[in-house]
Order: C-alpha cells, then sequence, then structure tokens
C-alpha cells in the first residue's frame, strides 16, 4: 500500500528538503522495537545528510504501551516550540520512564518553556493530530511499529543493523 498522505509540511521531517530518499516512520515511544530502531535510523541519517529525508509520524499502540500517546502528544507539544526532534530523542533514549514527572524533565532539559508546554500537553488538538497520524498509518497498511516507508512505498525489508542502509545506499540516486 502507498504512504497515505504524501508527506507534505504537515509533517516532523530531518533531512535536505531536496533529498531523492523519503524515509518515513510509523513509531510508537514505547515500542521497544522503535527503541532498537532509533539509533540506527540516527547513524543512517547521519551518514547520509543529503541523500535521505527523515520523516517520523505518530503510531502510539495504546493498547499495549499505555505511555505511548502521552508521549506523543509531549513530542507535539515541544514541536510547537521548535523541539520535536530533541524531544523524539529523549524520548526513545528514556523509553522506560514515560511518565508525566519525566516528559517533564525533559522537557526542561531541552530547555522549554515549561508552562507553555504543560498547557499545550492539554491542547486536544495535539491529541488529535496524533490521532490523525495514527488513523494515516491505518490507512496505509500500517500494523506494527515500527514500520517503514520509502519514497511512498512501504517498506517490508529488515530494518536492523546495516540492512535498511544497504537498500537505501542500492537504491538509484545521487548518494
Amino acid at each position: 500500500m502507498p504512504l497515505t498522505p504524501p508527506v507534505s509540511a504537515d509533517d516532523h521531517i530531518k533531512g535536505a528538503d531536496d533529498a531523492p530518499i523519503e524515509l518515513v516512520e510509523y513509531g510508537d515511544f514505547q515500542c521497544p522495537h522503535c527503541g532498537r530502531a532509533y539509533p540506527i535510523l540516527k547513524n543512517l541519517t547521519a551518514a547520509m545528510p543529503a541523500r535521505v529525508k527523515f520523516i517520523f509520524r505518530n503510531f502510539p499502540l495504546s493498547k499495549i504501551h499505555p505511555q505511548a500517546k502521552q508521549a506523543a502528544i509531549a513530542a507535539e507539544a515541544a514541536a510547537i516550540q521548535d523541539k520535536f526532534w530533541n524531544m523524539h530523542a529523549l524520548l526513545f533514549e528514556n523509553q522506560r520512564h514515560l511518565n508525566q514527572h519525566a516528559i517533564l524533565g525533559y522537557a526542561q532539559a531541552i530547555g522549554l518553556d515549561l508552562s507553555a508546554f504543560q498547557s499545550d500537553l492539554l491542547n486536544e488538538s495535539l491529541a488529535k493530530k496524533v490521532d490523525k497520524q495514527f488513523m494515516s498509518g491505518l490507512r496505509s497498511g500500517v500494523d506494527a511499529t515500527p514500520s517503514f516507508f520509502i519514497n511512498g512505498e512501504r517498506y517490508h525489508g529488515s530494518w536492523e543493523g546495516n540492512d535498511l542502509q544497504n537498500y537505501i545506499e542500492s537504491l538509484p540516486g545521487p548518494v
């Protein structure tokens, strides 16, 4: 199934706008598999900053990961203060500690205005944004996390070790 909707300005994008490879992850901040994928993706995007544009979409599996949606909303609240990727990193690096107290500590650590952040956590539009990303994942055929799309098409290969990077390096286009 193709990625629905395609990547847009509403997404969280890391990398060159004109990068030939768009790598989209549907992820869950509490998912242990996403936690294992995080350093792989961090290394991959650092190794190929001009080749890969990385996009993260929230797909909290709330029934099995009860703190995942709260963490996703926290990342969206951090985005309001242009700190999405900072919060994204801290949530994955500390995914065993995603309670409200810990999240407020992460917000402080990355220099967020805590009063505004706490207010934004209660903003219903952020919960709706997370739900909208989750629904877009369902429409795209996502049934587990992490799930990846490369240039709009579902990637079914292994993401572990160097497999994802090797696959991307094998794609045509400038390196």
